[in-house]
Protein backbone atom coordinates (compact mmCIF):
# COMPACT_ATOMS: atom_id res chain seq x y z
CA UNK A 1 0.00 0.00 0.00
CA UNK A 2 1.29 3.50 -0.87
CA UNK A 3 0.90 6.32 1.63
CA UNK A 4 1.98 9.96 1.47
CA UNK A 5 2.89 11.06 4.99
CA UNK A 6 2.29 14.74 5.67
CA UNK A 7 4.84 14.89 8.46
CA UNK A 8 4.16 18.56 9.11
CA UNK A 9 1.95 21.36 7.85
CA UNK A 10 4.77 23.80 8.50
CA UNK A 11 7.29 25.04 5.95
CA UNK A 12 10.36 27.24 5.99
CA UNK A 13 9.45 28.71 2.60
CA UNK A 14 6.55 30.89 1.56
CA UNK A 15 5.95 30.13 -2.12
CA UNK A 16 3.50 32.51 -3.77
CA UNK A 17 1.55 29.77 -5.57
CA UNK A 18 1.32 27.29 -2.69
CA UNK A 19 -2.24 26.54 -1.58
CA UNK A 20 -1.25 24.55 1.50
CA UNK A 21 -2.08 26.21 4.80
CA UNK A 22 1.10 26.61 6.85
CA UNK A 23 0.80 25.96 10.56
CA UNK A 24 2.85 24.25 13.31
CA UNK A 25 0.91 20.98 13.09
CA UNK A 26 3.19 17.94 13.15
CA UNK A 27 2.69 14.20 12.96
CA UNK A 28 3.29 12.34 16.21
CA UNK A 29 5.42 9.22 16.49
CA UNK A 30 2.28 7.24 17.31
CA UNK A 31 0.58 8.29 14.06
CA UNK A 32 3.81 7.68 12.15
CA UNK A 33 4.12 4.07 13.31
CA UNK A 34 0.41 3.41 12.76
CA UNK A 35 0.78 4.72 9.21
CA UNK A 36 3.79 2.46 8.63
CA UNK A 37 1.79 -0.54 9.89
CA UNK A 38 -1.06 0.39 7.54
CA UNK A 39 1.32 0.57 4.57
CA UNK A 40 2.43 -3.00 5.32
CA UNK A 41 -1.10 -4.28 5.88
CA UNK A 42 -2.04 -4.77 2.21
CA UNK A 43 -0.24 -6.39 -0.67
CA UNK A 44 3.37 -7.46 -1.06
CA UNK A 45 4.81 -3.97 -1.18
CA UNK A 46 4.76 -1.02 1.20
CA UNK A 47 5.52 2.45 -0.12
CA UNK A 48 5.94 5.71 1.76
CA UNK A 49 6.33 9.23 0.40
CA UNK A 50 7.60 11.78 2.91
CA UNK A 51 5.81 15.06 2.33
CA UNK A 52 4.78 18.28 4.04
CA UNK A 53 4.87 21.26 4.35
CA UNK A 54 8.56 20.67 4.33
CA UNK A 55 9.26 17.09 5.52
CA UNK A 56 12.86 17.75 6.53
CA UNK A 57 11.58 19.97 9.33
CA UNK A 58 10.74 16.61 10.92
CA UNK A 59 13.85 14.77 9.83
CA UNK A 60 13.85 12.64 12.98
CA UNK A 61 10.47 11.18 11.99
CA UNK A 62 11.88 10.14 8.63
CA UNK A 63 14.76 8.33 10.35
CA UNK A 64 12.33 6.55 12.67
CA UNK A 65 10.09 5.53 9.77
CA UNK A 66 13.02 4.17 7.77
CA UNK A 67 14.37 2.14 10.70
CA UNK A 68 10.91 0.78 11.53
CA UNK A 69 9.94 -0.10 7.95
CA UNK A 70 13.25 -1.68 7.06
CA UNK A 71 12.99 -3.95 10.11
CA UNK A 72 9.36 -4.73 9.27
CA UNK A 73 10.31 -5.56 5.69
CA UNK A 74 13.02 -7.94 6.89
CA UNK A 75 10.55 -9.64 9.25
CA UNK A 76 7.64 -9.95 6.81
CA UNK A 77 9.31 -10.28 3.43
CA UNK A 78 7.17 -7.40 2.17
CA UNK A 79 9.13 -5.04 -0.07
CA UNK A 80 9.57 -1.50 1.18
CA UNK A 81 10.40 1.56 -0.89
CA UNK A 82 10.28 5.26 -0.19
CA UNK A 83 10.51 8.66 -1.77
CA UNK A 84 10.43 12.27 -0.66
CA UNK A 85 9.49 15.65 -2.05
CA UNK A 86 11.51 18.47 -0.48
CA UNK A 87 12.41 22.09 -1.08
CA UNK A 88 15.99 20.99 -0.44
CA UNK A 89 17.06 23.79 1.88
CA UNK A 90 17.60 21.44 4.84
CA UNK A 91 19.40 18.61 3.03
CA UNK A 92 22.72 17.60 4.53
CA UNK A 93 25.35 14.90 4.15
CA UNK A 94 24.09 12.80 7.05
CA UNK A 95 20.55 12.66 5.73
CA UNK A 96 21.64 11.85 2.18
CA UNK A 97 23.79 8.95 3.37
CA UNK A 98 20.76 7.53 5.19
CA UNK A 99 18.55 8.15 2.17
CA UNK A 100 21.05 6.32 -0.04
CA UNK A 101 20.98 3.34 2.29
CA UNK A 102 17.18 3.26 2.05
CA UNK A 103 17.33 3.70 -1.76
CA UNK A 104 15.06 6.69 -1.38
CA UNK A 105 13.94 8.55 -4.51
CA UNK A 106 14.13 12.30 -3.94
CA UNK A 107 12.24 14.92 -5.87
CA UNK A 108 13.73 18.38 -5.36
CA UNK A 109 11.27 21.26 -5.70
CA UNK A 110 13.45 23.70 -7.61
CA UNK A 111 12.15 26.24 -10.12
CA UNK A 112 15.52 26.86 -11.70
CA UNK A 113 16.01 30.40 -13.01
CA UNK A 114 12.54 31.25 -11.70
CA UNK A 115 13.33 30.14 -8.14
CA UNK A 116 13.34 33.58 -6.54
CA UNK A 117 10.33 34.78 -8.51
CA UNK A 118 7.93 32.68 -6.43
CA UNK A 119 9.91 30.65 -3.90
CA UNK A 120 11.09 32.74 -0.94
CA UNK A 121 11.95 31.90 2.65
CA UNK A 122 9.21 32.51 5.21
CA UNK A 123 11.21 35.12 7.14
CA UNK A 124 10.21 38.74 7.52
CA UNK A 125 12.33 39.80 4.59
CA UNK A 126 11.18 36.91 2.37
CA UNK A 127 14.81 36.11 1.60
CA UNK A 128 15.71 34.55 -1.76
CA UNK A 129 16.16 30.78 -1.84
CA UNK A 130 18.03 30.20 -5.10
CA UNK A 131 21.56 30.25 -3.67
CA UNK A 132 21.03 27.68 -0.92
CA UNK A 133 18.88 25.41 -3.08
CA UNK A 134 21.47 25.46 -5.89
CA UNK A 135 24.11 24.44 -3.33
CA UNK A 136 21.88 21.67 -1.95
CA UNK A 137 21.00 20.47 -5.45
CA UNK A 138 24.67 19.93 -6.22
CA UNK A 139 25.09 18.06 -2.93
CA UNK A 140 22.06 15.90 -3.72
CA UNK A 141 23.33 15.02 -7.20
CA UNK A 142 26.74 14.02 -5.86
CA UNK A 143 25.03 11.41 -3.69
CA UNK A 144 21.98 10.56 -5.80
CA UNK A 145 22.54 11.50 -9.45
CA UNK A 146 19.16 10.14 -10.56
CA UNK A 147 17.21 12.59 -8.40
CA UNK A 148 14.48 14.60 -10.11
CA UNK A 149 14.12 18.37 -10.28
CA UNK A 150 10.48 19.38 -9.90
CA UNK A 151 9.59 22.88 -11.09
CA UNK A 152 6.30 24.71 -10.78
CA UNK A 153 5.76 27.54 -13.24
CA UNK A 154 3.38 30.31 -12.23
CA UNK A 155 2.34 32.99 -14.74
CA UNK A 156 5.01 35.45 -13.59
CA UNK A 157 7.69 32.78 -14.04
CA UNK A 158 6.76 31.77 -17.60
CA UNK A 159 9.54 33.88 -19.20
CA UNK A 160 12.07 31.70 -17.35
CA UNK A 161 10.61 28.33 -18.43
CA UNK A 162 13.06 27.21 -21.11
CA UNK A 163 15.98 28.92 -19.39
CA UNK A 164 15.18 27.02 -16.21
CA UNK A 165 15.21 23.71 -18.08
CA UNK A 166 18.69 24.46 -19.42
CA UNK A 167 19.84 25.69 -16.00
CA UNK A 168 18.70 22.49 -14.26
CA UNK A 169 20.32 20.36 -16.96
CA UNK A 170 23.60 22.23 -16.61
CA UNK A 171 23.59 21.65 -12.84
CA UNK A 172 23.48 17.93 -13.58
CA UNK A 173 19.87 16.78 -13.43
CA UNK A 174 19.01 14.01 -15.87
CA UNK A 175 15.27 14.41 -15.38
CA UNK A 176 13.13 17.47 -14.86
CA UNK A 177 9.41 17.50 -14.17
CA UNK A 178 7.54 20.76 -14.78
CA UNK A 179 3.95 21.59 -13.93
CA UNK A 180 2.10 24.87 -14.23
CA UNK A 181 0.73 26.43 -11.07
CA UNK A 182 -2.97 25.94 -10.43
CA UNK A 183 -5.30 27.12 -7.71
CA UNK A 184 -6.72 30.23 -6.15
CA UNK A 185 -3.40 32.07 -5.85
CA UNK A 186 -2.57 32.17 -9.57
CA UNK A 187 -4.28 33.99 -12.41
CA UNK A 188 -3.40 33.10 -15.99
CA UNK A 189 -4.06 35.50 -18.86
CA UNK A 190 -4.21 34.84 -22.60
CA UNK A 191 -0.87 36.63 -22.87
CA UNK A 192 0.68 34.30 -20.29
CA UNK A 193 -0.50 31.28 -22.27
CA UNK A 194 0.85 32.62 -25.56
CA UNK A 195 4.23 33.14 -23.92
CA UNK A 196 3.98 29.66 -22.42
CA UNK A 197 3.51 28.22 -25.91
CA UNK A 198 6.66 30.02 -27.04
CA UNK A 199 8.60 28.71 -24.05
CA UNK A 200 7.40 25.15 -24.67
CA UNK A 201 8.65 25.46 -28.24
CA UNK A 202 11.99 26.76 -27.00
CA UNK A 203 12.22 23.84 -24.57
CA UNK A 204 11.37 21.42 -27.38
CA UNK A 205 14.21 22.88 -29.46
CA UNK A 206 16.60 22.42 -26.54
CA UNK A 207 15.57 18.77 -26.07
CA UNK A 208 16.20 18.27 -29.80
CA UNK A 209 19.63 19.91 -29.54
CA UNK A 210 20.62 17.57 -26.70
CA UNK A 211 19.20 14.54 -28.53
CA UNK A 212 21.44 15.24 -31.53
CA UNK A 213 24.39 15.28 -29.12
CA UNK A 214 23.36 11.89 -27.70
CA UNK A 215 22.08 13.38 -24.43
CA UNK A 216 18.81 11.67 -23.42
CA UNK A 217 17.87 14.31 -20.85
CA UNK A 218 14.15 14.02 -20.10
CA UNK A 219 11.71 16.84 -19.54
CA UNK A 220 8.26 15.92 -18.32
CA UNK A 221 5.60 16.56 -19.55
CA UNK A 222 6.99 16.94 -23.08
CA UNK A 223 8.96 13.68 -23.16
CA UNK A 224 6.26 11.81 -21.24
CA UNK A 225 3.65 12.86 -23.81
CA UNK A 226 5.80 11.28 -26.52
CA UNK A 227 6.27 8.04 -24.56
CA UNK A 228 2.56 7.83 -23.76
CA UNK A 229 1.60 8.34 -27.38
CA UNK A 230 3.90 5.53 -28.55
CA UNK A 231 2.80 3.08 -25.86
CA UNK A 232 -0.87 3.99 -26.06
CA UNK A 233 -0.94 4.74 -22.33
CA UNK A 234 -3.64 7.16 -21.27
CA UNK A 235 -2.11 9.73 -18.87
CA UNK A 236 -5.51 10.13 -17.22
CA UNK A 237 -5.16 6.59 -15.88
CA UNK A 238 -2.41 7.80 -13.55
CA UNK A 239 -5.08 9.36 -11.39
CA UNK A 240 -7.11 6.97 -9.27
CA UNK A 241 -8.39 8.85 -6.25
CA UNK A 242 -7.53 6.98 -3.09
CA UNK A 243 -6.19 3.96 -4.94
CA UNK A 244 -2.61 4.55 -6.06
CA UNK A 245 -1.46 6.90 -3.31
CA UNK A 246 -3.32 7.95 -0.16
CA UNK A 247 -2.28 11.03 1.88
CA UNK A 248 -2.05 10.76 5.67
CA UNK A 249 -2.52 14.00 7.60
CA UNK A 250 -0.51 14.80 10.76
CA UNK A 251 -3.58 13.68 12.74
CA UNK A 252 -3.65 10.34 10.91
CA UNK A 253 -6.68 10.93 8.67
CA UNK A 254 -6.74 9.41 5.18
CA UNK A 255 -7.86 11.23 2.02
CA UNK A 256 -7.81 10.36 -1.70
CA UNK A 257 -5.50 13.21 -2.70
CA UNK A 258 -3.80 16.26 -1.21
CA UNK A 259 -6.30 18.83 -2.47
CA UNK A 260 -9.13 16.96 -0.73
CA UNK A 261 -7.58 17.13 2.75
CA UNK A 262 -10.00 18.63 5.25
CA UNK A 263 -13.12 17.86 3.23
CA UNK A 264 -15.02 15.36 5.38
CA UNK A 265 -16.95 14.13 2.32
CA UNK A 266 -13.66 12.61 1.14
CA UNK A 267 -12.41 11.24 4.45
CA UNK A 268 -11.37 7.62 3.80
CA UNK A 269 -10.60 6.53 7.35
CA UNK A 270 -7.60 6.91 9.61
CA UNK A 271 -4.47 5.04 10.59
CA UNK A 272 -6.09 3.74 13.78
CA UNK A 273 -9.24 2.22 12.30
CA UNK A 274 -7.96 1.58 8.77
CA UNK A 275 -9.31 2.33 5.32
CA UNK A 276 -13.02 2.65 4.62
CA UNK A 277 -13.05 0.43 1.53
CA UNK A 278 -16.68 1.20 0.78
CA UNK A 279 -15.91 4.92 0.64
CA UNK A 280 -12.84 4.31 -1.54
CA UNK A 281 -14.98 2.34 -4.01
CA UNK A 282 -17.64 5.05 -4.07
CA UNK A 283 -15.07 7.73 -4.91
CA UNK A 284 -13.28 5.53 -7.46
CA UNK A 285 -16.57 4.97 -9.29
CA UNK A 286 -17.16 8.73 -9.42
CA UNK A 287 -13.75 9.35 -10.97
CA UNK A 288 -14.27 9.30 -14.71
CA UNK A 289 -13.65 11.21 -17.91
CA UNK A 290 -15.56 14.51 -17.66
CA UNK A 291 -18.60 14.64 -19.91
CA UNK A 292 -17.25 17.70 -21.73
CA UNK A 293 -14.18 15.69 -22.78
CA UNK A 294 -15.75 12.46 -23.97
CA UNK A 295 -16.16 13.45 -27.62
CA UNK A 296 -12.77 15.16 -27.87
CA UNK A 297 -10.24 13.67 -30.31
CA UNK A 298 -7.57 14.05 -27.62
CA UNK A 299 -9.55 12.42 -24.82
CA UNK A 300 -6.96 9.63 -24.44
CA UNK A 301 -3.98 11.96 -24.61
CA UNK A 302 -4.56 14.35 -21.69
CA UNK A 303 -5.01 14.22 -17.92
CA UNK A 304 -8.67 15.18 -18.04
CA UNK A 305 -9.72 12.88 -15.20
CA UNK A 306 -7.20 14.09 -12.61
CA UNK A 307 -9.65 14.80 -9.81
CA UNK A 308 -7.06 16.77 -7.82
CA UNK A 309 -6.26 19.38 -10.49
CA UNK A 310 -9.89 19.54 -11.61
CA UNK A 311 -10.97 20.27 -8.06
CA UNK A 312 -8.31 22.97 -7.62
CA UNK A 313 -9.35 24.70 -10.86
CA UNK A 314 -13.11 24.29 -10.99
CA UNK A 315 -14.18 23.02 -7.57
CA UNK A 316 -15.46 19.83 -9.22
CA UNK A 317 -13.32 16.70 -9.56
CA UNK A 318 -15.07 15.82 -12.84
CA UNK A 319 -14.96 19.20 -14.57
CA UNK A 320 -11.92 20.36 -16.52
CA UNK A 321 -10.99 24.03 -16.57
CA UNK A 322 -10.40 25.97 -19.82
CA UNK A 323 -6.84 26.60 -18.56
CA UNK A 324 -6.03 22.91 -18.29
CA UNK A 325 -7.63 22.14 -21.63
CA UNK A 326 -5.62 24.87 -23.38
CA UNK A 327 -2.41 23.77 -21.69
CA UNK A 328 -2.89 20.09 -22.56
CA UNK A 329 -3.58 20.93 -26.21
CA UNK A 330 -0.39 22.99 -26.35
CA UNK A 331 1.64 20.18 -24.81
CA UNK A 332 0.30 17.57 -27.22
CA UNK A 333 0.96 19.79 -30.24
CA UNK A 334 4.53 20.59 -29.18
CA UNK A 335 5.31 17.00 -28.15
CA UNK A 336 3.94 15.41 -31.32
CA UNK A 337 5.96 17.73 -33.52
CA UNK A 338 9.12 17.05 -31.50
CA UNK A 339 8.55 13.30 -31.61
CA UNK A 340 8.30 13.34 -35.40
CA UNK A 341 11.47 15.44 -35.69
CA UNK A 342 13.50 13.22 -33.37
CA UNK A 343 12.40 10.03 -35.09
CA UNK A 344 13.43 11.47 -38.46
CA UNK A 345 16.88 12.35 -37.06
CA UNK A 346 17.70 8.96 -35.52
CA UNK A 347 15.03 6.22 -35.29
CA UNK A 348 17.29 3.99 -33.18
CA UNK A 349 18.07 6.64 -30.60
CA UNK A 350 14.42 7.65 -30.58
CA UNK A 351 13.33 4.10 -29.73
CA UNK A 352 16.02 3.87 -27.05
CA UNK A 353 14.74 7.03 -25.38
CA UNK A 354 11.01 6.54 -25.64
CA UNK A 355 10.23 2.83 -25.96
Amino acid sequence: MNLTLHLTDNCNMDCSYCIREKCPRDMSEEVLYKACDLAFSRGRRAGLCFFGGEPLLRKELIYKALDYCEAKSADTGILFDCKMTTNGSLLDEEFLLRAQKAKMVIGLSFDGKAQDVCRRFADKGRSPTSGIVREKAELLLRHMPDSIAMATIAPQAVPYYSGSVKYLHDIGFRRVSIVIAYGRKVHWTDGDLELLREELNNTSAYIKELFVQGDMFRVSPIDSKISECISGRNPAHKCHLGVRQMPVTPAGDLYPCTSFIGDKDYLLGNVYEGVNDKKVSEIAVRSSVPESCRECDLVNRCTNSCGCSNRMNTGDENRVSPLQCTYERMLIEVSDRLGEELYAIDPGAFKHKYI
